[in-house]
């Protein structure tokens, strides 16, 4: 018998008892994996003696990652069956929001073929095929793939480290890591979204593969559910809105992944900066501002051209030096704080900015503002004593969970990031970050996941995804601890006792990105910001020409407060203005015809809203002010 620990409960178990025969011993039914020592796990595993264990389901992150890489499986399967085994198989993970599986055909599937595949599909998840896991050598590995001709899993197969794993289902195997659920019967419903052509390991110079996209629900009435947020997320696309209300452009002449920001977008970004940077001012943050390329060798410092080189921009020569535009801000930062002698008193230190950075980021992956080449990180660097660590972390927790809030976001998940397999510096100061991480998180309360090895080759780190107004994900906010970088700096301060000490530094964004963020705003709004962002929050509609003098007074006292309005003159009819105001989403269409002249009154048409208000025009300038201040969303002013 050994001793585990499931969930805080010690309880002793057989030697060769599975997670599968525990969970349903504990009546754990939904569990599709575990979490052991961190580590995701199969079902089918047996957890060491001491082992704590946390069983996923599917409304855990890691539970749907079991289930979506699962799916991609029988995916691949049933391409198996279709192609009539004339395929080579390339690579099938789960993503964010699904999975794909990359295939090398003998010729070009349609749109149309992806329904019959469905079917396919169906029968296999109806079958309920055990799927099974086994383990050989490397060589017999490699033997197996050279008969098979599979050049792709050969190539996998040279970078594993140890020995290679395999998930069968009856007559179909893949060289997978999983972990994967148990039978192909406990899935329940597969759809596939798409097809998109995709360079093997994105490699341009690589050959073009065939990518099939799905989802997989539990059940028909959430795929339904799911169709239903597919058709709300095309109205809502920042793309498609950004060119609507002339927002920004992406333009071929300038290049891909480069943001032309219009006036009106600008606006809105500026109104954004605003406020971050007034919070940041109120929280001790001191603005700094930094170049936007180095010389190549401080990229070799910090370690990026060691770890990073593939997602930076070529190198630049002038006067006999390489340069590089800058992938990020922190090198330019610890050049700030190793510029004078620094004492323990003034730890910790704040340094902000607003700092543009450059990654080349493949063709392929680029979207709109959500995946760029050139963006603006709302980037910040704290740098404190060891025993400040803790404190510092749950002060930054508050303080992003705040800003979030103030944009509309008030639900999110959160994970905590651990060791990759492509790391720097020793496990000791890893474990002693992640911990650090971890009890920062329990002591403000706030619930979260692990995210095994997914954390940056420096340091572990918190990530924080928002849920938009259609229940989706987004990645936003990280905090990251890191050891490694102050010493690749030889960064010090020196302590109460005259010696020099190393300072650990936290990095983190709160946005992500400007341009990131922007795009998720415009999707979770709708591009119907709230007036505090909203451009031009008020249209004023005389009603014919004589009300023009009117309409300038109300101007006046919306300027006074500072509001911007604008005049839409009465060349149209009335009932054409309001429907552009409306396809604008001005929050607020303010007519004023004779009548209200007479009654000093405005006729307030709030965007979304059915009915109009009549107040007068102090009042609604007042209820306006009041609804800007408090960062309200649109809101009626009556």
């Amino acid at each position: 018998m050994k001793q585990v620990n499931v969930m805080g409960d010690k309880i002793e178990i057989p030697d060769d008892q599975s997670l599968y025969e525990l969970a349903k011993k504990l009546e754990k039914n939904e569990a599709l994996g575990a979490l052991v020592n961190g580590e995701l796990q199969d079902l089918r595993e047996q957890p060491p003696e001491g082992a704590e264990i946390q069983f996923v389901t599917y409304e855990d992150s890691a539970g749907k990652h079991i289930y979506w890489h699962t799916a991609s499986h029988v995916l691949a399967h049933a391409m198996q069956y279709y192609m009539d085994g004339d395929l080579k198989l390339a690579i099938g993970p789960p993503v964010d929001d699904g999975f794909y599986y990359d295939f090398d055909l003998p010729r070009n599937l349609s749109e149309d073929e992806l329904e019959n595949l469905e079917g396919i599909i169906q029968q296999i998840i109806q079958r309920g095929i055990p799927i099974e896991r086994y383990s050989c050598s490397v060589e017999e590995a490699r033997q197996k793939f050279k008969e098979s001709g599979a050049e792709y899993k050969l190539e996998l197969l040279d970078e594993l480290d140890g020995e290679p794993s395999f998930y069968r289902q009856q007559d179909f195997e893949d060289l997978c890591g999983g972990p994967h659920l148990m039978s192909t019967g406990d899935l329940g419903v597969i759809k596939l979204t798409k097809l998109a052509g995709a360079y093997w390991r994105g490699d341009e110079t690589g050959p073009m593969l065939q990518r099939v996209y799905g989802v997989a629900f539990q059940t028909e009435t959430e795929l339904e559910e799911y169709e239903k947020m597919l058709e709300e997320a095309k109205k809502r696309d920042h793309r498609r809105l950004g060119r609507e209300l002339d927002l920004f452009h992406i333009s071929e002449e300038v290049g891909p992944g480069l943001i032309i920001w219009h006036p009106r977008g600008a606006e809105i970004r500026q109104e954004i900066e605003n406020y971050w940077r007034n919070r940041h001012r109120e929280e001790g943050y001191r603005s700094v501002r930094t170049p936007h390329l180095a010389q190549e060798e401080l990229w070799e410092v910090s370690g990026h051209l060691d770890h990073y080189k593939q997602h930076m921009f070529p190198r630049m020569e002038m006067d006999d030096r390489n340069y590089r535009v800058k992938p990020m801000n922190c090198p330019f930062h610890m050049q700030i704080f190793n510029s004078r002698t620094r004492s323990y008193r003034d730890l910790p230190i704040r340094y902000a900015e607003l700092g543009t950075v450059y990654r080349y980021e493949k063709s392929g992956v680029l979207h709109g503002l959500l995946r760029v080449r050139g963006f603006t990180q709302d980037d910040a660097h704290i740098y404190c004593r060891p025993k400040q660590l803790e404190e510092e972390l749950q002060q930054l927790l508050e303080f992003t969970t705040e800003i979030l809030s103030t944009f509309g976001f008030k639900d999110y998940e959160i994970f905590v990031s651990t060791r990759p397999d492509d790391y720097v510096g020793s496990e000791d100061r890893w474990e002693l970050a992640t911990n650090s991480l971890k009890n920062a998180l329990e002591e403000a309360g706030l619930d979260y996941d692990i995210d095994p090895g997914e954390g940056v080759y420096y340091g572990p780190k918190i990530d924080l995804k928002i849920r938009d107004s259609l229940d989706r994900e987004w990645q936003c906010s990280t905090i990251q601890v890191d050891f490694n970088i102050p010493e690749r700096f030889d960064v010090a301060y020196v302590d109460e006792d005259g010696e020099e000490q190393r300072p650990i530094m936290i990095h983190r964004a709160l946005f992500g990105s400007i341009e990131r963020f922007f795009g998720c705003l415009v999707e979770h709004y709708g591009g119907a910001f709230p007036p505090w962002l909203a451009p031009t929050p008020v249209w004023i509609l005389p009603v014919d020409p004589a009300n023009r003098e009117y309409a300038e007074e109300i101007a006046a006292q919306f300027r006074n407060e500072n509001i911007n309005s604008s005049i839409q003159p009465a060349s149209e009819s009335l009932g054409k203005r309001i429907r552009t105001a409306i396809k604008q989403k001005i929050p607020y269409a303010i007519i004023v015809g004779s009548d209200e002249e007479e009654a000093r009154s405005v006729e307030v048409r709030t965007y979304g809203e059915e009915e109009s208000n009549t107040l007068s025009v102090d009042e609604a300038v007042q209820r306006l002010r009041q609804i800007i201040d408090s960062r309200q969303p649109i809101t009626p002013l009556g």
